[in-house]
């Protein structure tokens, strides 16, 4: 039997973490769609976090030249 060391490396090996909350959001019908033909399906929380964040930049902008 092949023998396999074991690391001593205390790091965790994967998918850093995103530092995200998962949130359940409801989108009117076709917008997953419309988002997927745009950006694919792989790509569609990204897409969506980065309109977030846009629009909360510009309300809060916004809010300050009130």
């Amino acid at each position: 039997m092949t023998h396999f060391p074991i690391s001593n490396n205390p790091r965790r090996m994967g998918r850093p973490p995103l530092k995200v909350k998962p949130i359940l959001v409801r989108l009117p019908e076709g917008v997953p769609e419309r988002i997927d033909a745009l950006v694919g399906k792989n790509k569609r929380a990204e897409f969506i976090r980065q309109a977030v964040e846009a629009e909360l930049d510009r309300r809060e902008r916004a809010s300050k030249d009130e």
